[in-house]
């Protein structure tokens, strides 16, 4: 009996252990076909889980190549978007702790991308800024990255592609069509 090709020559990367031992084998050489009916039977959680994770490491290795991590260029973003929010206000928009915030800033400052500069208004708030660097890189990276989004999604024709987006924030936002200000991106 021939066997489908496998799963590694179908989609690019190979099969990571967690999809193997999700599937009961231990041979890396499942077919598409033994991982389509194992995908059947898990539940949304998990697939949502294992799209976002494939979808983040792509991202998060094309940033790396840039020289910054993805939660490098969320903060970029966001800094790109809107000047003089305090680094606690950045923080919370972007769902990451303050600690994880300062290691960003930190990493980003050291890189010539930011600069944090005391608030006029409390001098014991700084408040993150672009260089011309910083902005000139987050421009290249976010082209970059939706470059890698679109590959990720090339195999989906574009009316599906549109449907799952709109699914995907009807489930992400509840149906209320208010994106909220805050919460994680990672």
């Amino acid at each position: 009996m021939s066997r489908e090709r496998p799963y590694s020559e179908v989609v690019s990367g190979t099969m990571t252990d967690m999809d193997v031992a999700e599937c009961g084998s231990e041979d890396p050489e499942v077919t598409c076909q033994e991982v389509r009916a194992c995908a059947q039977h898990v539940d949304l959680n998990w697939l949502l889980h294992r799209v976002a994770q494939r979808l983040g490491n792509a991202m998060q290795a094309e940033a790396e190549r840039h020289g910054i991590g993805i939660r490098g260029q969320l903060v970029l973003t966001a800094l790109a978007q809107e000047q003089r929010r305090t680094q606690l206000a950045l923080s919370h928009a972007l769902g990451l702790d303050k600690t994880t915030m300062t290691s960003v800033l930190d990493r980003l400052e050291q890189s010539g991308l930011v600069v944090r500069k005391p608030d006029p208004n409390d001098r014991r708030v700084r408040l993150p800024e672009l260089t011309e660097q910083g902005r000139a890189l987050q421009a290249v990276v976010a082209d970059a990255l939706a470059r890698v989004e679109r590959g990720f999604v090339a195999g989906i024709d574009q009316a599906d592609q549109e449907r799952l987006r709109a699914v995907l924030l009807e489930l992400a936002y509840g149906g209320h069509g208010e994106i909220p200000d805050n919460g994680s991106c990672l």
